[in-house]
């Protein structure tokens, strides 16, 4: 059973991931063309687009790496807490993202269509200011593209905060599986025996919490057989004596 709740963990981050990888792509191929087609017919292009480039273009190599990595990195105590540390920082970052593509929640029809192009029919061409080679989309479908940002990093938002919870069932579980099998914790039977606690920041975010903690002594000598845990001997005197020694004189 912890061999398979574990794959499960593993299969559904590599889901989170690989939504997350499609969501940055998406977001730094579109925001990419903003930028080329602003870039190459002199248009002002706005601080706050480089800035959502630089955020997809990281995103797409964070989840890239975290695509590579699950196999065999989920679990540890140091990459889960690194990678839940890395999954709410692009909570806030996409939050931003969907900031700046706010308007596009916007109509993109009508005679004032509001796009970082400028402000015009729906229709028309996005006027140019000089001649380039990269083609300029109307006011309809860059305010389209603008709406499937802000879609795309809204789903960001919520699978990110969906990874940073299963890393974190990913390290507890972890933690779980080195406690099982047979050992001087659970009397070596099946099950799950207790471990030395971990302490520290990191210690309390993986730490299964217990009903009731028992302190751990590293000098305590292990439990021995008592006397009276021996059963009688039937055939020889070597395993145990009788308390009342048979007289022989």
């Amino acid at each position: 059973m912890g061999a398979s709740s574990g794959i499960a963990l593993k299969s559904l981050q590599w889901f989170n991931r690989g939504i997350q990888f499609a969501c940055c792509g998406l977001i730094l191929a579109l925001t990419s063309y903003f930028l080329a087609a602003m870039s190459n017919h002199s248009i002002n292009i706005p601080t706050s687009l480089r800035a959502v480039e630089g955020i997809s273009g990281i995103g797409v190599l964070y989840t890239a790496l975290g695509i590579l990595l699950v196999c065999c990195l989920a679990g540890f105590t140091l990459t889960s807490f690194l990678a839940i540390l890395l999954d709410i920082a692009f909570v806030g970052a996409f939050i931003y993202v969907a900031t700046v593509y706010k308007d596009g929640t916007s109509s993109c029809s009508g005679d004032n269509v509001k796009t970082f192009f400028g402000t015009g029919s729906a229709s028309s061409t996005v006027p140019a200011t000089s001649s380039g080679g990269v083609p300029l989309p109307s006011y309809r479908t860059a305010c389209r593209m603008e709406s499937a940002n802000l879609a795309v990093a809204i789903v960001a938002i919520v699978f990110f905060v969906i990874s940073a919870l299963t890393e974190l069932m990913l390290g507890r579980h972890r933690k779980k599986e080195q406690r099982f099998g047979p050992s001087p914790a659970n009397n070596y039977t099946s099950g799950y025996g207790s471990t030395r606690r971990r302490t520290g920041m990191l210690g309390s975010i993986f730490r299964r919490k217990t009903a009731k903690d028992t302190a751990y002594n590293e000098n305590e000598l292990p439990t021995h057989t008592e006397p009276d845990q021996l059963r009688m001997s039937y055939n020889t005197d070597t395993t145990h004596v009788d308390n009342n020694p048979t007289n022989v004189y």
